[in-house]
């Protein structure tokens, strides 16, 4: 029986990604299965090549080895794969209704944008450039709006390829923003699991009263730490200001609304927190560059 088979309860269906070139040994591929079944895409993917996968919605499910070994990739999070010693082939189950963007780069193409900056990236080293290598992470809200905009393209077709280009880039500089944290299991502060714990508690309470979130010292109060700590401590786990993730997350959570067509304008602002429409339309027009009734009638 192969991989394929054993899957039982869903029908299985042939997927494709869409292509773009986004530059010379750059590419981005994306795929949205809106439908009920499981999807399969497979693509050839040679040794030059450093893929980066995300996940924006739904889930996944890389097959490896004939299906002998696996690799989920689970909703908002991300995997980059590199083997210079053999050819990574894509070989995907993509559940039903799962977003997924895939940037694919060159290593001469990426050595020549981190070259002077190889030395935090651990991959890029001299002891470690001929080894495999395998990494998962967390999408940030800003990648996520970043993918998204991939994900549902709607301008004008002859400035596609230079509008992927650009966000290619932004997805990997966002991606690689983190590496800046790449010794943050050394860092005193997150040392202590709780304080951790903590940290995460802030973040889940500003999410769930993104309407009306505390100021940071009541946050602070409310996890049990210091005001000092909780702007060191989320600034390193999420990389953000608690204020800035937050701004992020609210626009995020507008543009979903707004897409969804169940609430005008007004109802939007009020759901994230502006009491006046001006006020929201002008910091949704901040982050996104458009008005959101032009965002609305853009993807109409």
């Amino acid at each position: 029986m192969t991989n394929l088979e054993k899957i039982s309860n869903k029908s299985i269906a042939r997927g494709f990604f869409v292509e773009t070139l986004a530059d010379d040994g750059v590419f981005i591929l994306t795929h949205q299965n809106e439908t009920q079944d499981v999807k399969v895409i497979e693509r050839e993917i040679d040794s030059r090549y450093i893929q980066f996968h995300f996940c924006v919605k739904g889930n996944a499910q890389f097959l490896f080895n004939n299906g002998n070994y696996t690799i989920n990739l689970a909703e908002e999070t991300s995997l980059l794969l590199y083997n210079p010693q053999r050819d990574l082939p894509i070989h995907l189950e993509v559940k039903p209704h799962s977003w997924l963007v895939s940037v694919i780069i060159s290593i001469k193409k990426f050595h020549g944008l981190f070259s002077q900056e190889a030395n935090y990236i651990t991959f890029l080293s001299e002891d470690n450039r001929d080894k495999k290598y395998y990494k998962d992470g967390k999408i940030s809200p800003s990648m996520a709006i970043a993918l998204n905009q991939l994900v549902n393209y709607n301008l004008n077709h002859s400035i596609r390829n230079i509008y992927f280009k650009a966000k290619a880039y932004e997805v990997l500089s966002l991606y690689f923003n983190k590496s800046e944290d790449a010794d943050i299991e050394q860092c005193p502060f997150l040392v202590d699991e709780s304080n951790v714990i903590k940290i995460r508690k802030a973040k889940d309470i500003v999410i769930s009263r993104l309407a009306e979130p505390p100021t940071l010292q009541e946050l602070a109060n409310e996890i049990g730490l210091t005001l000092k700590k909780l702007k060191e401590g989320f600034k390193q786990i999420y990389g953000d200001s608690v204020f800035s993730f937050l701004l992020d997350y609210k626009m995020e959570v507008a543009r979903k609304l707004l897409e969804s067509g169940t609430h005008n304008v007004n109802e939007v602002g009020l759901k994230v927190g502006y009491s006046t429409s001006s006020h929201f339309i002008a910091a949704f027009k901040k982050k996104y560059g458009t008005t959101p009734k032009k965002y609305v009638q853009s993807i109409g």
